[in-house]
């Protein structure tokens, strides 16, 4: 009988979707976990909701209760639901990572949670019931520098000698435009140089990304600006590991794991001061966190300096083993559920 029940009500893969997967990937090592709704990769084939139901109308041996980790508004609903209505046995964490004050709903929602799991103290001071402060973990294994990375890049196809990448949905929130007038102002000195925009466009940003376009073919750049589309979960760790610099520039993240991610496989980045991306640059070790204008400069600097390259790639990988792991995160989660527990 699981413990513990992990929902994934969303069937696209987003950044939650990967954290979710990495932590459950570390979890279903330590005990019985059920993964209810879309699949996760790497995670146990996942029950429906009525399984999960079903699954936790008696407690687990040794339990008072099993506990439901959530990490959207639709799982809260349901967890709810299975808590105060159906009457089962049950305790429900909700992960928060939002940096600002949620709408009515949902602040209604996550006031009924049991215990509350915030990725960053500027998350928590949004939340009630803050349990702990765990940040998000990259997993490790996935992600990993390549043993060469020139040859890496050259296996992607999309010519010249290294790449540079922005990865997320295309729209005005995650910066994609900052990051075109970066490589605008940034590509003609790196003459070797070709930069991904890695994502999905949504109906409502088709136009937004259409002036983009318009914009890099007016600095004659459209084979060196590249729209490369959405990157599988399964794909990404070989494109992440190919790339020479990652550069997100979003208005606002709530956390933002695609800086981990570059870390974890040996690439430094540049971002804007969002999410916890401050927080992930080791002061300038690992990554450097500026004003989005800087955004062109400062990649000249680092890719311009082998050495300093050099350095910055191995602090990246250090520091996101030793302090942003999926098992570090595991470890922070699996302590609220011990206390949730162990108060009965």
């Amino acid at each position: 009988m699981p413990e513990l029940f992990v929902t994934n009500f969303n069937s696209n893969f987003t950044g939650v979707s990967a954290t979710a997967a990495a932590v459950l990937r570390a979890q279903a090592a330590r005990r019985a976990v059920a993964l209810v709704g879309h699949p996760l990769p790497g995670c146990p084939a996942p029950i429906t909701l009525s399984r999960a139901r079903s699954l936790s109308r008696e407690a687990p041996a040794g339990r008072g209760f099993a506990i439901w980790h959530v990490r959207r508004n639709t799982e809260m609903r349901a967890a709810i639901w299975a808590r105060d209505v159906l009457g089962l046995p049950l305790r429900i964490v909700f992960t928060s990572a939002a940096q600002r004050r949620h709408s009515a709903f949902p602040r209604w929602l996550i006031g009924r949670m049991d215990a509350v799991i915030a990725t960053t103290d500027a998350a928590a001071r949004h939340v009630p019931n803050v349990h702990a402060v765990v940040p998000h973990g990259v997993d490790c294994a996935a992600f990993c520098p390549a043993t060469d990375r020139a040859a890496a890049w050259r296996a992607l196809g999309h010519g010249g000698t290294l790449g540079i990448a922005t990865i997320g949905r295309i729209r005005p929130e995650k910066g994609t435009d900052r990051f075109v007038s970066a490589m605008i102002g940034l590509l003609p000195r790196l003459p070797g140089a070709t930069a991904l925009i890695v994502g999905r466009v949504t109906r409502e940003h088709r136009r937004f990304a259409d002036d983009l376009r318009s914009r890099i073919a007016a600095a004659g750049l459209t084979d060196r600006i590249v729209f490369a589309g959405e990157c599988t979960a399964a794909d990404l760790p070989a494109l992440m590991r190919a790339m020479s610099l990652v550069v997100q520039l979003p208005r606002y993240e709530g956390f933002g794991m695609v800086p981990l991610e570059a870390m974890a496989s040996g690439v430094p980045f540049i971002g804007t001061d969002a999410g916890h991306f401050r927080a992930f640059s080791g002061n300038g070790s690992a990554g450097i966190v500026i004003p989005p204008e800087a955004a062109a400069d400062t990649a000249a600097a680092i890719l311009c300096d082998p050495a300093r390259h050099a350095r910055m790639a191995q602090a990246a990988r250090q520091r996101a083993s030793a302090t942003f792991s999926a098992e570090t995160e595991a470890a922070g989660i699996e302590a609220v559920y011990a206390g949730l527990w162990s108060a009965g």
